[in-house]
């Protein structure tokens, strides 16, 4: 957002609640790789330099996106936490634990990285053991010679998954088998001209989706070792581990949920817009508040601008409306 609002030459300011540049990123596991080269790891208007591996790790990100921000100049107040968003006539007023600021047009750009889910389970306020989302998890050594169970079938599922299985006896659970895109396909399919004839290609049996588990190395290694093989969920826990629906109980010392995030916008309910945890919008922009708008959720904001590759084409159209509606 800030790189395009920069080219329509408005006066804008980003708050960033972070001590640095990064974001959710800076709260990813140790180990964590992009699943796209960099070219397809990008954000607008500078491509990440290759680096010496085909997927960036996180450090190589996090390198990126502090010559990016430094790149560009963008104008950061940092750390600064919006508490909360209210109207003030016809200027958002914006409260914060720095001050309050005011603004004619906003954007909301808090992601889903920082809202993680535990759903609510059967017993499990009786597990002795620790429970910890991915969103706390670092790396395996904190697990080292344990015996510790892994839900949920997604990316971070299979690449924690892989990686603690080297220093701990593990087990994979997931709501359903889990679906792995072959070893050739990546995350550069979700935007190159090859995605519609690689769907067109593919069995309708066996359809791959955006929710597929892309066979980064780590993954591919414990396809070898043989420890991919997931269970279906579990009946409830009990003090020190879970019972299974055919009436087996089985101990272990940790639970790691990867169960996904939500969209964060406690910060926006003064406006009275939250309906079923989203925000109804005409493209990015609010339908109640023709002001704001919301930028990288997910699909209901714009194809794929959860991603760092498709957040750009948005983020583009947002400040393109910002700034006709400035002008008016």
């Amino acid at each position: 957002m800030g790189y395009f609002l920069r080219r329509q030459k408005l006066d804008y300011l980003i708050l960033d609640d972070r001590d640095e540049a990064g974001g959710a990123w800076l709260n990813t596991w140790d180990s964590l790789k992009l699943f796209s080269p960099a070219q397809f790891s990008s954000l607008s208007g500078w491509m990440m330099p290759a680096g010496t591996e085909e997927y960036p790790s996180k450090d190589v990100f996090l390198d990126y996106l502090r010559a990016y921000e430094k790149r560009y100049n963008f104008p950061i107040e940092r750390p600064v936490r919006v508490e909360a968003v209210s109207k003030n006539e016809e200027l958002y007023e914006i409260k914060s634990d720095r001050g309050t600021y005011l603004a004619r047009t906003l954007v909301s750009a808090t992601g889903t990285a920082n809202g993680p889910v535990i759903p609510t389970y059967n017993g499990s306020d009786l597990f002795q053991g620790r429970q910890i989302h991915s969103f706390d998890y670092r790396s395996p050594e904190d697990f080292n010679g344990q015996k510790v169970l892994v839900i949920g079938g997604g990316n971070s599922g299979a690449q924690i998954l892989a990686e603690l299985s080297r220093v701990a006896q593990t087990q994979w659970v997931t709501l359903e088998p889990p679906h792995f895109l072959p070893d050739e396909i990546d995350g550069r399919y979700l935007f190159d001209s090859a995605t519609r004839k690689f769907l067109d290609l593919c069995d309708s049996k066996k359809s791959h989706n955006l929710g597929n588990i892309v066979m980064v190395e780590t993954v591919k290694d414990a396809r070898e070792r043989g420890v991919l093989e997931s269970r279906p969920p579990f009946d409830a826990f009990y003090e020190h581990g879970v019972n299974w629906p055919d009436g087996t109980q089985e101990a272990f010392d940790a639970v790691i949920w990867c169960t996904g995030f939500k969209a964060q916008f406690d910060h926006l309910k003064p406006l009275d817009l939250i309906e079923e945890g989203r925000i109804v919008t005409e493209h990015t922009r609010s339908v109640k508040e023709p002001n704001l708008w919301l930028v990288g959720y997910g699909g209901w904001t714009g194809f794929a601008s959860a991603t760092i590759y498709g957040v750009g084409k948005t983020a583009r159209q947002t400040a393109s409306e910002i700034a006709e509606t400035l002008k008016k």
